[in-house]
């Protein structure tokens, strides 16, 4: 799981003539001297344990009791597989505190990725593209009050760079490319587990179909290859339709635990199997009006979490006062009328915000760039 892009934590620093300091954020910053006598916080150094693990960082709670997202962006897959990093484990980590999650990915995290045989003067077009990007990322970021039509010019600005930037790099992949055989691609699917034939007519044009796409794409005609990928999953799709069909209301019901009488019940299937059909007719606007039919009547039975439950679900503890007053708002809102009384539910969200707010500051992640990872005894360096 990817953490969203958001703005947790500002790095104080200053930059004048022979000098650059960079404010400590905590104790326990490890530091060099300079030959000009100026200390320079370079890294932290966190202990703490393991909450929560995803393909990219951690979220680690630190001994210190503050919460960290650690980004693993500088180490590799190998790195991280003989880690066998677990929750509930205590590790200590070593880097550089950043501002956000997009400043994890770095150029040097993206180059890489990149393959060997890109040239020097590619690397460096590559890299002013990139960092042109992070500009218009900042830039988007530090705008609160973008328009529409702003925040599509800007992003249609970032896709032009990122399409510049593929154009450079694509050559490069498709030399490197050893697609799968047919067969190899098609086993893939699971057809075969599932007991599902391809009919032999079938199967033979999708081989042809595959083939043409393979000999398309290593020639860089992107636009024909996706026409071809489109014919081969035109033939494919009823077979797709078997090996992942739709489950049954039943099904779909099942775990909800709701207490719907059986005459709504009976109403809700009727629903559900007409939105159904509607999917596989492909009539978008029949299928969601459907659903939104469906999804407002199971919403009437949905059971609202007490105020303890609600509170259950934050890592903090709050005030005897805020929670009193927090406690009598939730229930307020618990007796309010859903559809009738919208705007005094939302006035009453909004004091809970406000109240949670300054607590919400307090235990925010602190984002952490690892350069050094010690588990058991083991240190780890990025390779």
């Amino acid at each position: 799981m990817k953490k969203p892009i958001k703005k947790t934590w500002m790095i104080a620093s200053a930059l004048t003539i022979g000098m650059a300091v960079l404010t400590p954020l905590q104790a326990g910053a490890t530091s060099v001297e300079p030959t000009n006598g100026v200390t320079v916080q370079i890294e932290q150094q966190i202990t703490g344990t393991i909450k929560g693990i995803y393909g990219d960082g951690m979220d680690l709670k630190g001994r210190d009791g503050k919460n960290y997202y650690i980004s693993f962006y500088k180490f590799s897959e190998e790195q991280l597989a003989k880690m066998n990093l677990v929750e509930g484990q205590e590790i200590t980590v070593e880097g550089s505190v950043v501002e956000d999650y997009s400043d994890f990915f770095t150029f040097d995290v993206y180059k890489k990725e990149l393959p060997k045989e890109v040239t020097k003067e590619e690397l460096t077009k590559l890299e002013k593209m990139f960092n042109e990007v992070k500009t218009l990322q900042k830039e988007e970021k530090e705008k609160t009050n973008m328009t529409e039509e702003e925040q599509e010019k800007l992003f249609d600005e970032m896709n032009k760079i990122y399409e510049e930037m593929y154009k450079i790099t694509k050559p490069y992949y498709l030399a490197n490319w050893q697609p799968q055989t047919f067969e190899e691609y098609l086993e893939d699917y699971g057809f075969s587990e599932k007991n599902i034939v391809i009919a032999e007519n079938d199967k033979k044009d999708l081989k042809a179909i595959y083939e043409a796409w393979v000999k398309l794409e290593k020639d860089g005609q992107e636009e024909k290859s996706n026409e071809k990928m489109d014919e081969f999953y035109k033939i494919l799709q009823p077979y797709l339709n078997e090996l992942y069909p739709p489950p049954t209301f039943e099904e779909y019901m099942e775990g909800m635990e709701l207490d719907i009488p059986a005459e709504t019940l009976a109403k809700l299937k009727i629903i559900y199997d007409d939105a159904q059909k509607a999917e596989k007719a492909e009539n978008d606007e029949l299928s969601e009006k459907l659903w939104n039919e469906f999804h407002g009547i199971v919403s009437q039975f949905f059971k609202q979490p007490t105020f303890e439950e609600y509170m259950a679900d934050f890592e903090f503890e709050v005030s005897e006062a805020d929670n009193k007053q927090l406690k009598q708002l939730y229930e307020e809102i618990l007796k309010l009328d859903n559809k009738e009384e919208q705007a005094k539910i939302e006035e009453k969200w909004e004091a809970i915000n406000n109240i949670l707010e300054p607590y919400f500051k307090a235990n925010k992640e602190i984002l952490l760039s690892a350069s050094k990872i010690t588990i058991n005894g083991q240190v780890y360096l990025p390779q």
